[in-house]
């Protein structure tokens, strides 16, 4: 910024000035299984935050959220359990002494279970609050909103049956010929008791699911053939069910329940995966107990289920104002009757008679450089000692002189004269009172004698 005045301002505290913008949106999809999912969905907004900031003031944007009354709703994509959430992003465009966008982001409370349609509640707020480092004006405009919905992190099987049976919404699809095994010995440990099974070769199995992963669950078996296993069209490994995690033959029947493949981690969205019986040996069978589908996203929007919000009429602008922090003492208030003055006024006093020559002496101690232009602020001195001073003002240095100007013959080199020794008076009191006894006793003995020698004839 370019200098400006050097004037010290009054602190007005952040709260007198408030702004409150309320932004009607219509939601639209943008995700391939958006939560907005057959029209529109209309929300109100109110945006508040502070217009009127000093310099280490935080700018925090409070964005409250609600649908409006035509009915419409964030809609479940899904099947889910416990803990799904709405997630938002609000994004503010600074323009002026900044350029860029903010983004207050916030989340709804955790849904319960979920099918799918289910209303789905907003987040009540965002914010983003957010230290001013320097003085200015920022231009405030409220943007887009971006939505988004993460599933709670889990997993589901899939199995044959009604909907009771698969609450996930998912079916496992069939083709070529294949027999359902229904009833079996719960001793076998298949999913339901059930099984599927084929010796035809190039018979398959698929599941279409939302997820970050999928396990293809099936039995051990001595009569097993290879299995091939597709994700999203690549195949991905061939698999044995005769033979154990050592490539060991195995001597069981339909041994049930063990996780014959499990992908890799995927990134959250819809995948496929397929089985297909690789054996031609009619002898050899492939069997399909169930898949068991995991989601894990740690509650990070995915963009799969998200949409934007965008205002249905354009927003008002409203210019936020930075002042600079004032006062010595690093308040927002200045300090009583503070000093201002330019780095480079001298500071040396004109009417010293000793002024110290190129002076380089440092400001004051105590002193506060002020980002508006470079401005000092000296506190007032106050002072114990009855002599009053020469200065010129509060900035000025005073400079003392030694006490004497050249060190006495014979003194300690310390720029100070020696203690001189105590008068001599009462050795001076002794010799007058000496000399005018002397001079009493030489009277009264010429009176003595001028007498003595009068009387004698």
């Amino acid at each position: 910024m370019a200098a400006l005045g050097l004037v010290v301002l009054p602190s007005v505290p952040a709260s007198a000035a408030p702004a409150d913008l309320v932004i009607d949106y219509a939601c639209t999809p943008t995700g391939q299984s958006s939560i907005v999912r057959h029209s529109p969905v209309r929300m109100t907004t109110n945006l508040t935050f502070a217009t009127d900031l000093v310099v280490g003031d935080p700018l925090n944007f409070t964005w409250k959220m609600n649908y409006t009354g035509d009915g419409s709703r964030l809609q479940s994509p899904g099947y889910f359990d416990d803990g799904g959430q709405v997630h938002a992003t609000g994004n503010v465009e600074l323009r002026s002494d900044w350029v860029g966008i903010l983004q207050p982001r916030g989340s709804s409370d955790p849904e319960g279970p979920l099918r799918p349609d289910d209303p789905l509640g907003l987040p009540p707020m965002m914010n983003d609050p957010g230290l001013i480092n320097r003085a200015g004006t920022i231009k405030i405009t409220p943007k887009d909103i971006e939505l988004d919905f993460t599933p709670p992190d889990g997993s589901v099987v899939v199995n044959d049956g009604d909907d009771t049976d698969n609450p996930s919404d998912m079916q496992i699809v069939y083709g070529g010929t294949w027999t359902q095994r229904d009833d079996l010995p719960g001793s076998e440990h298949h999913v339901h008791n059930d099984l599927h099974e084929t010796n035809q070769l190039g018979a398959s199995a698929s599941l279409t699911f939302v997820g970050t992963g999928v396990t293809y669950i099936g039995p051990h078996d001595k009569d097993s053939g290879p299995v091939d296993v597709y994700i999203d069209g690549v195949k991905r490994a061939t698999v044995d069910p005769s033979r154990d995690a050592n490539d060991d033959p195995v001597n069981d029947d339909l041994d049930g329940g063990y996780p014959l493949y499990t992908s890799p981690d995927l990134t959250y969205g819809k995948h496929t995966i397929k089985v297909q019986n690789a054996s031609p040996n009619s002898a050899k069978f492939m069997w399909v107990d169930a898949f068991e589908v995991s989601t894990t996203t740690a509650q990070t929007p995915t963009g799969y289920h998200s949409a934007k919000c965008s205002p249905v009429n354009p927003p008002a602008s409203v210019v936020v104002t930075v002042r600079e922090k004032m006062g010595p003492t690093g308040s927002n208030s200045p300090s009583p009757s503070p000093t201002v003055t330019p780095t480079n006024t001298p500071t040396d006093d004109p009417t010293d008679p000793n002024p110290p020559p190129n002076d380089t002496t440092p400001p004051h101690a105590g002193t506060t450089t002020i980002g508006m232009g470079h401005v000092v602020v000296v506190p007032s001195a106050s002072s114990s000692s009855s002599a009053k001073p020469k200065t010129t003002g509060p900035t000025a240095t005073k400079y003392y002189k030694p006490q004497v100007a050249k060190t006495p013959q014979g003194g300690v080199d310390t720029g100070e004269a020696p203690e001189s020794a105590d008068p001599p008076y009462g050795l001076l009191a002794s010799g007058m009172a000496m000399a005018m006894g002397s001079a009493g006793s030489g009277l009264l003995l010429r009176r003595r004698r001028a007498a003595h020698a009068g009387g004698v004839k």
